[in-house]
């Protein structure tokens, strides 16, 4: 079953949450989340080279607020702060144009807190190297090196098609670790996509176990009784 489930999906409520957090109507769901797809779409291409790990939507009645999570936020930000300022003004002209009455639209910029721990972040550095012609049994050990090296327990990665120009597609896969896909509690990031060569697409998978995230809570134990050794007390004399 860990094999068939998204690992985001399986651990909603439980360690992992929506990326898109907004209520509608029938009428209006189509449409919001159509836009979701496309705002995450455009952020993810535009900044590549800045590590954008999530894009988070949140909608009210009269307001957006798109939350930037990424590994080099100065990349996005630019100097002085003109490359966001620059950017809200690209999406509320692309995304909002033409409305009657256009929310109010909120950049956060977010740097992401260890980003070789991030299966996002660890993605985006393969498929550059993939594109670049690199070996890829080389970029999926030496990733798999600087996640070990981060403090992951354990990680995961596939690649599947015309691995090195072959004639017939194949696929391989590196790990190290443990990698518990079924535990509820275990924090797995999971993350999907391909790179683009000159033989074809080459579909990436990355899975990084970070530990358990219930691992340190305090739980409440019974006090433990003395072991019994089997023999009855002596009676007392008078």
């Amino acid at each position: 079953m860990g094999h068939k489930v998204h690992p985001k999906a399986f651990r909603l409520f439980t360690t992992a949450t929506w990326s898109s957090r907004w209520f509608a109507d029938d009428r209006r769901y189509r449409v919001y989340l159509q836009e979701d797809v496309r705002i995450r779409r455009e952020l993810r291409a535009r900044f590549r080279e800045a590590g954008v790990a999530e894009v988070v939507v949140e909608r009210s009645a009269n307001a957006v607020t798109v939350t930037l999570h990424a590994a080099r936020p100065g990349v996005i930000i630019g100097r002085g702060g003109q490359g966001a300022e620059g950017l809200k003004r690209e999406l509320r002209d692309r995304f909002f144009r033409g409305i009657k009455n256009p929310p109010a639209l909120q950049l956060n910029i977010i740097e992401v807190d260890r980003p070789a721990l991030n299966a996002e972040v660890v993605l985006q550095q393969v498929i550059t190297e993939i594109e670049k012609r690199l070996p890829f049994r080389r970029v999926m050990r030496q990733a798999i090196g600087r996640v070990e090296r981060a403090g992951a327990q354990g990680v995961r990665m596939q690649m599947s098609g015309r691995l090195n120009g072959a004639e017939i597609a194949r696929r391989e896969t590196a790990m190290s670790g443990s990698v518990p896909l079924h535990t509820l509690r275990a924090d797995v990031q999971y993350a999907q996509g391909f790179a683009r060569t000159i033989y074809g697409a080459i579909g990436i998978k990355v899975w990084i176990y970070r530990g358990e995230v219930f691992a340190n809570a305090k739980r409440e134990r019974s006090p433990e009784r003395a072991p019994s050794t089997g023999r009855r007390a002596a009676p007392a004399t008078a």
